[in-house]
């Protein structure tokens, strides 16, 4: 699979994807990542917006997982409580997580997207797994270590601009 670090898609928030909008690229199955893309890493509590938007999401025919790096408790945890399913330890950028979900539904590649806040794990992962690759901003960027990795990761931005999707 191409080995690309941009993205296919771009958009601001994860809430501006829509269930006709991915029906265009003929996605059936949504990969999220976790940390700053549903919830930043600070909290479990999503948005007003995002809780409406996950139970939208799960009331559509799109499938939703969360393939996540994270080793915390508070992945699973977070996803029984929205209904959703999980795959921890994906190890994005290589593509164990992603295979294994894509594995779990029965879906090929071409019929899925990944989405996440980060270049170099999600987007990058995605591309090499063969799905769509979607980036949307980090919800917020905390440390010194977020803010420099956002910093290296902006002309890989400026490169898919013409990506972006309007609201």
């Amino acid at each position: 699979m191409p080995f690309s670090p941009l993205p296919d898609i771009l958009t601001d928030q994860l809430t501006d994807l829509t269930e006709e909008l991915l029906h265009t690229r003929h996605i059936r199955l949504l990969m999220l990542d976790f940390d700053n893309t549903i919830v930043p890493y600070t909290t479990n509590v999503p948005t007003e917006k995002m809780a409406a938007w996950l139970g939208r999401m799960n009331a559509s025919d799109i499938t939703l997982c969360v393939v996540s790096n994270s080793h915390n408790d508070r992945v699973p945890q977070f996803c029984r409580e929205y209904d959703l399913d999980c795959i921890t330890h994906a190890k994005k950028p290589f593509s164990k997580g992603i295979q294994a979900c894509l594995t779990r539904y029965g879906i090929p590649p071409g019929e899925a997207a990944l989405v996440g806040d980060q270049i170099f794990t999600d987007t990058l992962g995605a591309n090499c797994a063969g799905v769509t690759s979607i980036l949307v901003k980090a919800i917020h960027n905390h440390t010194f270590w977020l803010k420099a990795r956002h910093v290296l990761e902006l002309p890989f931005i400026f490169a898919a601009r013409k990506r972006r999707i309007e609201k």
